[in-house]
């Protein structure tokens, strides 16, 4: 025992590069940056950056303009690409289902004040015929949605995603604005 530690403390005299080696292996805390953590404040940068070579927009304009289900920020949807969503849905085993309103967003009518039970009308939209129980085709959904925007022109328009096992919506989107 003694033998193996006498020659580890040789070999160690013996190369002190080797000691070295395996202490510069690890470097040295240099301590905090302040340049890093403490940023000038008086440093103003002229343009919006990202990260990236992207020009920014604007996607959603909040003055008159409510913000409704997911998407809503963005353009117009276009029927291929309601068609994905839904196609997506359906692989997810949601069951669609189209819905319909004239306000487009929960408005608080009825609604008693404060400390009330929390009830009010407004915050349900039509529903567009029943569920689409057993819906396999995205077409069939953007059939109903060509009717119900034909049939009410002046309504705001959207699907739902409804998971048959919880019995609640787990997704949803705007298809369609008022004329």
């Amino acid at each position: 025992m003694a033998s193996a530690v006498v020659s580890v403390s040789i070999v160690a005299a013996a190369s002190p590069a080797a000691v070295c080696r395996e202490s510069s292996s690890v470097k040295q805390f240099s301590g905090l940056k302040s340049t890093t953590l403490f940023a000038s404040k008086a440093r103003r940068l002229s343009s919006v950056h990202n990260g990236s070579r992207v020009q920014c927009m604007q996607v959603w304009n909040p003055i008159g303009q409510p913000k409704f289900e997911t998407f809503s920020y963005l353009p117009p949807l276009t029927d291929d690409q309601i068609a994905k969503q839904v196609d997506f849905m359906i692989q997810q085993n949601l069951i669609p289902c189209i819905e319909f309103d004239t306000v487009g967003s929960v408005s608080r009518t009825n609604f008693s004040g404060p400390g009330s039970s929390g009830y009010y009308d407004g915050r349900y939209w039509t529903m567009w015929k029943l569920p689409m129980f057993g819906c396999t085709d995205s077409a069939q959904v953007l059939r109903e949605i060509q009717e119900c925007k034909q049939s009410f022109p002046s309504c705001w328009v959207r699907v739902l995603g409804f998971d048959s096992k919880k019995q609640v919506q787990i997704c949803g989107f705007l298809v369609a604005r008022p004329n």
